[in-house]
């Protein structure tokens, strides 16, 4: 054999082995499921093994607000979403992680309502375009304890824009951190609510499109249940509060406390009779549509992201 022919080849093999390469991570890329998370401090201890983790490889992560993740999966362009409550009620065919949430058994200080006026006196609000269940609580608030019959508008979320042209105005997420609460009259509606009905609210839960699980592994719950845990150690508490202070205007020490004492992440027993009587008094006020029944995925085995 020539070395032209040699030359030859050897091109021809190394052209071959990267036309495989190429298809196998395009196949790879095609198996991975497409997650949608929440671009707020209080998803961060849920991504962690997807961020800092063996998870992340397994699927392709996107981030961006409430309300977009939900739009997200209803259009079927992510097949995993950290889910407004709200958007249970309105998109079709989930099903939801078991154990894991966005929630609060006190006050969560990231749902603010921030009034120029007495709660009582108030007759409009804005409501921050970012958020589906807020928006949804803060009607069910109103129509159903604080004074029905209000002007809602939705508004980007600038808070000096918002009290210009209404009366109050609902802020969530870390915005709502930065506010200073000695300035204004505030509402924790978290707070509130649990005031009202001895019950916990759930602002968020992961959901999987029922179409997207022929593709998901049999462990997918587990994998989801294992990030929370290991995102809520101490030693990753610490880490992101260290991390995440100076983004959020907080003391480490303050991103600390808000991760450990104000969110719960557990889907317990109490948090889904919060969510149901969400969603009943919702449907009542006509903030929500009627939700279907909660449908879990189930959850087949353990799998290794546990050790």
């Amino acid at each position: 054999m020539g070395p032209k022919n040699f030359d030859h080849i050897t091109a021809k093999i190394a052209d071959t082995r990267a036309k495989q390469a190429a298809l196998l991570e395009s196949n790879l890329a095609m198996s991975r499921l497409r997650v949608s998370a929440i671009s707020f401090l209080n998803t961060v201890p849920l991504m962690w093994d997807f961020e800092h983790g063996p998870a992340g490889a397994d699927f392709e992560i996107s981030y961006t607000l409430p309300s977009s993740c939900a739009a997200q999966l209803l259009a079927g362009s992510v097949d995993i979403g950290i889910i407004p409550a709200a958007a249970y009620a309105q998109i079709p065919d989930l099903a939801i992680v078991p154990g894991v949430a966005i929630g609060a058994r006190g006050p969560v200080r990231s749902i603010l309502l921030v009034s120029q006026v007495p709660v009582e006196k108030i007759q409009t609000i804005a409501l921050d375009t970012s958020s589906m269940t807020s928006a949804a609580l803060t009607k069910v608030l109103f129509e159903r304890w604080l004074g029905p019959g209000k002007t809602y508008t939705p508004m980007a979320p600038d808070l000096d824009r918002m009290l210009r042209h209404q009366d109050a105005c609902l802020v969530i997420g870390d915005r709502a951190l930065e506010v200073d609460r000695a300035k204004h009259l505030t509402l924790d509606l978290a707070e509130e609510w649990i005031r009202l009905t001895g019950k916990p609210f759930v602002f968020a839960f992961w959901a999987v499109r029922r179409a997207a699980l022929a593709n998901a592994p049999s462990d997918l719950a587990a994998i989801f249940q294992a990030s929370r845990d290991h995102g809520t150690r101490p030693e990753s508490i610490d880490s992101i509060a260290r991390n995440w202070a100076g983004r959020v205007g907080l003391s480490a020490a303050e991103v600390r406390t808000y991760l450990t004492e104000n969110i719960h992440y557990q889907l317990d027993p109490g948090c889904l009779e919060g969510l149901q009587l969400f969603y009943r008094y919702a449907a009542e006020c006509g903030a929500l549509p009627p939700a279907p029944a909660l449908q879990f995925m189930e959850i087949e085995k353990v799998c290794h992201y546990l050790a």
